[in-house]
């Protein structure tokens, strides 16, 4: 494994970027847009789901971890799928079951129906995303033409969270079923146009077996591991039933580990996380996507409960993330370029503290302008700088055959990492829930949710810092030289 702090020592090949090519990351943006689509729209219509079902709080939680629960116990598994069975089918299967489980959570009518629909869609979405991240690592040659289209990837899951948050704003006005019923129509036209224009990948051939105690040991520590996280809030992070849980999972890791060590053909190579580089990106992705996701849920019920906001305000109210995201997707690829994925994650995750940090000033009657608008511009810039970051450094200098299992351990650690945070903000905010709950003693009661998610983007910037360090940068520096000039000798073999 090659650390990517530079991606450009020496040139790549020349790819003609084809209409063809184009269209197949379009195809592959439509599934990441959809992703990031369906998870804001589901948190604005929270509060008009509840209302409409009669669900309480903790069943609303399940709304969204419900979905998590599918997609981060099942990414490894559907990364080393999309490596062992084939990236197109893999993908396009996954995409076609994520479009009828989008119409199906629109048309029931009870909250045990709904959470059911999500989980389906949470587990299509493990499948489509690591096996989309490594149709586009596999087709684009590691250096600029790969961080081009890795910035234009990952920009989508911004651009289609600010608008899913509009169009949630939208369409919740008319009714919170709209919102589960669009991504339908996009997945089935996103699911014909990539029959026609994504490219035949074939099965890996000598794979040595199939790691089948892997995979369900792996997949069950997941998933228990995400389960007990998302119900420690509601039954207790001390409770028998808790403690007990968290021992089965590491019981379950540590057999895993043991079974991978010694099988032919594991599920994830363990060697892989060797790298320091690559342990950074993982322990990044869980700060990151972590403390937005506790972010965004504060700020949410901050917004419509507290200061009694409509949706499409809410919505409007963290457009201006999305949006500096949005139009900062042509120009981070040569940003990395120039200088390096450890440095941008770095300063990206000094903005985002600042923007959490901001937030604490936040009062019963904020001036939008002056108060919350700086906090949401950092936000974005920071989610502009680090998200396309990671992806990169986490698939630079991985061999062709493991792209999917190293897409499937990045995308576990981001949804991993959005379960557990997302969980303890909850518990910290419930504990300190006043027994008079009067608006000024509920806002109170966020602080320290809020506080946490900080500390969670300042750890992030902490673990990133460690890669910084002149020794390590320069023996990085010449390995990755080293890697760029082989790979792209590589290619020019093959062409």
């Amino acid at each position: 494994m090659t650390s990517p702090l530079t991606v450009s020592a020496a040139p790549s090949p020349a790819v003609r970027w084809t209409p063809r090519l184009w269209g197949t990351l379009l195809v592959l943006c439509a599934a990441m847009f959809l992703d990031a689509l369906d998870v804001s729209m589901v948190g604005v219509a929270l509060p008009s789901i509840g209302a409409d079902l009669g669900l309480s709080t903790s069943s609303l939680q399940w709304i969204v971890s419900g979905y998590i629960l599918g997609y981060g116990g099942l990414l490894l598994l559907g990364g080393r799928a999309a490596d062992l069975l084939g990236r197109r089918q893999v993908f396009l299967i996954a995409l076609g079951v994520f479009a009828v489980a989008s119409l199906l959570g629109g048309l029931v009518d009870s909250g045990p129906l709904l959470i059911a629909s999500r989980f389906i869609k949470g587990l299509s979405a493990a499948f489509t995303a690591p096996a989309g991240l490594s149709i586009i690592t596999t087709t684009f040659p590691q250096g600029p033409l790969r961080n081009r289209a890795l910035s234009i990837y990952t920009t989508c899951a911004a651009t289609g969270f600010s608008m899913g948050l509009v169009l949630s704003g939208l369409l919740t006005e008319a009714s919170w079923r709209l919102t589960m019923l669009l991504p339908a129509p996009i997945a089935l036209l996103a699911l014909v146009a990539g029959l026609k224009l994504l490219p035949h990948s074939t099965r890996e051939k000598d794979h040595n077996g199939y790691d089948v105690p892997g995979a369900v040991l792996g997949t069950a520590s997941m998933l228990l591991l995400v389960f007990t996280v998302v119900q420690a809030p509601e039954v207790g992070w001390a409770s028998a039933r808790t403690l007990l849980s968290f021992l089965a999972v590491a019981v379950m890791l540590t057999v895993f580990v043991l079974v991978e060590r010694r099988s032919p053909g594991p599920l994830i190579r363990l060697g892989v996380l060797r790298s320091g580089t690559q342990i950074r990106a993982q322990l990044g992705a869980m700060a990151f996507f972590g403390s937005y996701v506790g972010f965004q849920f504060l700020v949410t019920l901050y917004m419509q409960s507290l200061l009694g906001w409509s949706a499409l305000h809410t919505a409007l109210a963290f457009l201006p993330a999305g949006a500096l995201v949005a139009l900062s997707s042509t120009k981070v690829g040569s940003i990395v370029d120039r200088y390096g994925t450890q440095r941008l994650i770095a300063a990206g995750f000094a903005l985002m503290v600042g923007g959490y940090a901001l937030f604490l000033r936040v009062d019963l009657d904020p001036v939008y302008a002056a108060v919350i608008l700086p906090s949401m511009l950092l936000i974005g810039a920071a989610c502009a700088l680090v998200f396309p970051s990671l992806n990169i450094q986490a698939t630079n200098g991985v061999e062709d055959h493991e792209q999917g299992m190293v897409s499937g351990l990045l995308n576990t650690s981001v949804q991993v990492g959005g379960a557990i945070f997302l969980a303890i903000v909850t518990a910290v905010v419930t504990a300190g829930a006043p027994e008079n709950a009067t608006p000024q003693a509920v806002l109170d009661s966020y602080r320290p949710g809020l506080v946490v998610v900080t500390v969670v983007a300042a750890a992030g910037l902490l673990i990133t810092l460690t890669g910084l360090r002149p020794t390590r940068r320069a023996q990085s520096s010449v390995v990755v030289a080293k890697s760029t000039v082989q790979e792209a000798e590589r290619v020019s073999v093959r062409d």
